[in-house]
């Protein structure tokens, strides 16, 4: 498994975008810093879908509203199994299971 590293600064990876808006290639960019040239493309890719000049893949807004819709997501599944289950305990403490509401009588 790779190993993993805090992500860059967004200054620096502005930085780096404006270098290669200035003309510098990322291969260039590459061996003079640290990140790849695939990871500069990518955040070339990404400032300019930012900006607006790209579309063929969300903003960096989008992507953190959907990271954020996928952790309240995640958040309520666990809420509903916890209720769920304190539901059947609460149930099977007081021997009573409620009555359905189709209206039926037994």
């Amino acid at each position: 498994m790779p190993k993993s590293r805090t992500p860059y600064p967004a200054e620096f990876r502005q930085q780096i975008v404006e270098l290669v808006r200035a003309g510098r290639t990322p291969e260039e960019l590459a061996k003079e810093f640290e990140p790849t040239a695939q990871t500069i493309h990518n955040w070339v890719k990404q400032a300019d879908r930012d900006a607006g000049r790209r579309h063929d893949g969300p903003t960096s807004a989008e992507q953190e509203e959907l990271r954020r819709l996928c952790r309240e997501n995640k958040r309520l599944r666990e809420e509903r199994e916890i209720l769920a289950k304190a539901a059947a305990w609460f149930a099977r403490e007081t021997d009573n299971i409620p009555p359905t509401s189709s209206g039926s009588s037994k």
